[in-house]
């Protein structure tokens, strides 16, 4: 007997009545407690943001730490050049005009420091008309790569057409070399050469916070 004949005669019972299998209303599948609710979207989104800042900070925190070595190497080397110019000079390349000029106590803008550097690169490598090579019967004290030497085209080796401006630092300013305290007794630190890196702290003249950052042989 079907179920309808069943109703139908009244002889119908609970346990008797069945459904048809292909009329059972499954479960979905999903359900909104799976899905992410707005706020755990954002809660998310932030800790994402969040990291991502922690580690631009870290990268940045490791380049600038990474250049400051590398200038207190350079400075290291150049200082090291300009003993042996003096061994052989019995002087330190001074100029009147520039490295005598340039008061290393008060100016903290690497723009000004160009011509000095530029006279000491000359001197250190034998490069006085600043082509990038040493000039014949002249002798080098430094050997220093094309990427640290200042010029107007840096994408583009010195030569006569594009010369050298000055000693690059790692952080893209030229270097301070100064002989001022050497001239007068006055204007710098050390009574043979004062040379340093601003660290792109470009402040003139410059705070004592600053210029306590800066790379420098005093």
């Amino acid at each position: 007997m079907t179920n309808v004949e069943k109703v139908a005669t009244g002889g119908i019972r609970h346990s008797d009545f069945v459904i048809d299998s292909s009329f059972v209303i499954r479960h979905s599948s999903f359900r909104i407690s799976d899905a992410f609710t707005l706020v755990e979207l954002i809660v998310v989104i932030t800790v994402i943001i969040i990291l991502t800042g922690l580690v631009l900070s870290t990268v940045g925190y490791v380049q600038k730490k990474g250049a400051r070595a590398r200038a207190e190497t350079e400075i290291a080397a150049m200082s090291a050049a300009l003993e042996s110019y003096k061994a052989d000079n019995g002087i330190y390349p001074r100029d009147a005009s520039t490295t005598d000029a340039l008061n290393s106590t008060n100016d903290g803008n690497p723009a000004d420091y160009l011509a000095a550097c530029r006279y000491a690169y000359g001197e250190m490598t034998g490069d006085r008309d600043f082509d990038g090579s040493t000039d014949s019967g002249a002798k080098s004290y430094i050997t220093l790569k094309p990427a640290s030497l200042l010029r107007a085209d840096m994408s583009q080796p010195p030569s006569s057409t594009n010369p050298v401006r000055a000693i690059r630092d790692p952080f893209g300013y030229s270097y301070g070399y100064s002989t001022r305290m050497a001239a007068t007794g006055s204007g710098g630190y050390n009574p043979t050469f004062d040379i340093w890196s601003t660290c792109s702290l470009t402040t003139s003249p410059p705070s004592a916070a600053d210029q306590n950052q800066w790379i420098k042989n005093w």
